[in-house]
């Protein structure tokens, strides 16, 4: 037996070897976390000639002409990738959220090494990206293949690819228990027993590694804090609706930006120059909009500031992330969420110490910072529990990690409430998908209507006599016969109760059947998954559905609503079964 057959058998077979696999990989996305990182950071050091020491928004000056530089060369060099992919046609890479919903955990690796390319050129010229998505893409990529060599079950190479996801995310924040709620809340959607120890042994495997090597990690120094009393917890919650309400207009703001870059008019190669022009112009402003502002957010936590000067952070930082992200450059929004969560938390008790001081003695600013940027990172981010952690893993405090969770699950539930998505998922549906996480939904889409369907179909003219239509088809011989219009196209159903019931026996052998026809206008296509089947039998009313060509109408066959209900109940079992290994 080859070595990696006896791998195969031993993976497949027993869970340790899972847990194996998974620290194994958890190290080689420390490895190329640690590799990503000092990569942009030499970029930094190179173009804008900072210190090799010191974060790029955390400079006080930065030259606008070396910063308009490097976002126009560096947005020309993504504008042509994207221009080259379109023109080949070939297909969007797919992100780890997506694959895991849908693709049962499959991702190219190619892709995967791409999209971390194109993120260290957005955020190493400048833009107001962060790398997180490009670790948690090739951290993804690489345990996908090595899943997928192993040859892994569905559910197992989904279990490996979070493990890929929580070791790249673990490493960048040196935060293992944040990394592995990321990848249960926002990469595989559930939290299970048989994820747990894959996923946490990855996390804590790649945070290992970046302190080993030393990495300079998006981690936080935060002070020690202290709740003053009961009547903070509540101006947190007060603190959380703001900021569900920012969070749900950004993402609202969104679309409409990337409109503005997506306009015909505009080729596909200039709208990134064009976008970092934009972003060089703010950063003439304040060096802060650069990056994904790590080095601002430890600089702006310790240090007093107007409100107006807070305020214009908050609107610049917004304003060159969505401007990065619609014009082509690519990145996630994870820190950069957390910095303007941040700033707006300082704005909040700033405003408090200095127009209500009544309430300003129960507010610590940077506890409003805290939670603001937790909240932020909820909304646009997804993961109450990861940001919750994040929180734990920076301050080591339970008590502030409770009013910080009681916050975040507000304006998770708000912007469920009032928006739906949070901006991950919310930038799927603008391509077109409809899943509203990671849960694996990958096997509702492959379940269709023409997998399901009957095809021992009985038809007959719409014109014929209901006699006659008795005497071809006794009772009890087919659920119902379908009727065809002159040019072959459905004309309704009748149900054989309908057919044969005593109302109908006088005159049987001269009526048309048509009088006894239902369903006309509602029939099931074969590319209909079997969640939209159901909603079509709840709306119809009725236990048999006709099935007809999208096209000709030609009736194909018949789905019973009860064979649906039981496939549909299987299915869901199958999915979930794994939740109680």
């Amino acid at each position: 037996m080859s070595l990696r057959a006896w791998l195969r058998a031993r993976v497949r077979t027993n869970e340790f070897f899972l847990v194996f696999l998974a620290v194994a990989l958890g190290v080689g996305t420390g490895f190329v976390v640690t590799l990503m990182s000092e990569l942009a950071q030499l970029a930094h050091v190179l173009i804008y000639g900072i210190r090799i020491d010191v974060r790029l928004s955390a400079n006080d000056v930065i030259n606008p002409w070396v910063a308009g530089a490097s976002l126009v060369v560096g947005g020309f060099i993504l504008g042509l990738m994207e221009w080259y992919r379109r023109r080949k046609k070939i297909s969007a890479a797919v992100d780890p959220v997506e694959a895991n919903a849908l693709r049962g955990g499959r991702l190219s690796l190619r892709d995967s090494v791409i999209v971390s390319l194109q993120t260290l050129i957005s955020n190493g010229s400048g833009a107001s990206v962060g790398l997180e998505a490009g670790y948690t893409q090739i951290g993804a990529g690489l345990s996908s293949l090595g899943g997928r060599f192993l040859n892994l079950r569905r559910s197992d190479l989904r279990i490996i690819v979070g493990a890929g996801a929580a070791a790249a995310i673990a490493a960048a924040f040196d935060a293992p228990l944040t990394g592995a709620f990321y990848a249960c809340e926002l990469i595989v959607g559930t939290y299970t027993v048989a994820s747990a120890a894959p996923i946490l042994a990855a996390a804590i495997s790649g945070t290992l590694v970046v302190r080993w090597l030393g990495t300079n990690t998006y981690s936080l120094n935060v002070p020690d804090l202290v709740m003053s009393d009961l009547r903070q917890y509540g101006l947190m919650l007060v603190l959380a609706v703001l900021v569900s309400v920012i969070g749900i207009l950004v993402m609202r703001a969104a679309p409409l930006v990337e409109r503005v870059f997506g306009h015909k008019v505009v080729p596909i190669w200039l709208r990134p120059v064009i976008g970092g022009i934009c972003i060089a112009a703010m950063a003439g402003i304040t060096p802060q909009v650069l990056g994904a502002g790590h080095g601002a957010m430890v600089l702006d936590l310790s240090r007093d500031m107007l409100p107006s000067h807070i305020a214009l952070l908050i609107v610049l930082k917004l304003g060159a992330c969505l401007i990065s992200l619609a014009s082509g450059f690519r990145g996630g929004l994870f820190f950069a969420s957390l910095f303007i969560g941040s700033l707006i938390g300082k704005l909040f008790a700033t405003v408090l110490h200095l127009y209500v001081p009544a309430l300003a003695f129960h507010v610590d600013p940077n506890v409003s910072a805290l939670t603001a940027m937790a909240c932020l990172g909820v909304a646009i981010v997804g993961g109450p529990l990861t940001m919750s952690f994040l929180v734990l893993e920076m301050t080591r405090s339970l008590e502030i990690t409770a009013g910080v969770l009681a916050s975040c699950l507000v304006t998770s539930m708000m912007v469920r409430q009032f928006f739906g998505h949070s901006f991950s998922t919310w930038r799927l549906h603008l391509r077109g998908e409809t899943i509203r996480g990671a849960h694996d939904v990958g096997w509702l889409r492959s379940l269709t209507v023409s997998r399901l369907m009957r095809t021992d179909v009985k038809t007959e003219p719409r014109r014929a006599t209901i006699e006659v239509c008795r005497h071809l088809h006794p009772l009890g011989s087919t659920h119902a016969i379908f009727l065809l219009d002159e040019e072959g196209h459905y004309a309704g159903t009748v149900l054989l109760a309908d057919l044969f019931s005593s109302d109908f026996d006088v005159g049987a052998d001269t009526r048309e059947v048509s009088e006894l026809a239902k369903y006309r206008d509602m029939t099931l296509t074969p590319s209909m998954n079997i969640k939209v089947a159901m909603a079509c039998f709840d709306k119809a009313e009725s236990e048999i559905l006709a099935v007809s060509d999208e096209t000709t109408h030609e009736v194909l066959g018949f789905l019973t609503e009860a064979f649906a209900r039981k496939r549909y109940v299987d299915e869901i079992n199958r999915a979930t079964e794994e939740v109680f290994q």
